[in-house]
């Protein structure tokens, strides 16, 4: 598994699994680009990027600038627990929702005419297992990420004749710091790391994934 001469875009490419799938293409000699909401990498600055991926027109400005792009890895997106669905409010739903579905969509709709004038290319999602089913007080979490699944599907029979495989990871926990202040008292050994899941990530980023499109892969340990 390689990545080389790929220039691989990382959105959340600050967060805790952002930053490891980071490390990953450049350990696959890839050229990462990395996007996140708050801050350029000091060590990255050319290839970094602070930009609000909910905004569609800052979206499609920054992907324009790129102008070359191999590989994406939507890695940005969020996770809360609610109330119960009945009692979610319209901005807790709309939050989720903008997090998960519509910062994906505006990478989407930015990204695939660059493949298509190209014609190849590798888009990479992250789904949940939590979310092949409804679970109490994660209604709005369920939904956007069942969301992201189904555009993951047709996205991939929409470019299946461009020559660009669409493919999803579906992660159980992951082992984060932000997991582990949230969940004190759970059992962490049971957790997938970051590190793990980069890897699976990677992969279906790769030429050697270049059969694999419309899949939802679990990723659970």
């Amino acid at each position: 598994m390689n990545l080389t001469n790929k220039s691989v875009v990382v959105t959340g490419s600050n967060g805790a699994l952002g930053k490891v799938v980071v490390e990953k293409v450049i350990s696959l000699s890839g050229t990462p680009i990395e996007i996140d909401l708050n801050s350029k990498n000091e060590n990255n600055q050319n290839n970094s990027y602070a930009v609000d991926l909910s905004d569609q027109s800052a979206t499609q400005s920054l992907f324009e600038d790129i102008a070359d792009v191999d590989v994406v890895l939507n890695i940005a997106g969020g996770f809360e627990m609610g109330p119960t669905v009945y009692e979610t409010s319209e901005e807790d739903w709309d939050a989720m929702f903008t997090m998960n579905v519509k910062t994906l969509h505006n990478v989407i709709r930015a990204c695939v005419p660059i493949m298509i004038r190209k014609g190849r290319g590798s888009i990479v999602n992250v789904g949940a297992v939590n979310a092949l089913k409804g679970l109490p007080n994660m209604g709005a979490y369920c939904a956007a990420k069942s969301t992201v699944m189904r555009m993951t599907e047709s996205l991939s029979e929409e470019l299946r004749k461009e020559n660009i495989n669409v493919n999803a990871v579906l992660p159980s926990i992951i082992d984060t710091p932000r997991n582990r202040a949230d969940m004190p008292g759970a059992d962490y050994s049971k957790w997938l790391s970051p590190e793990k899941l980069a890897n699976v990530i990677c992969f279906l980023g790769s030429e050697d994934a270049s059969a694999v499109t419309g899949a939802l892969v679990p990723v659970t340990k």
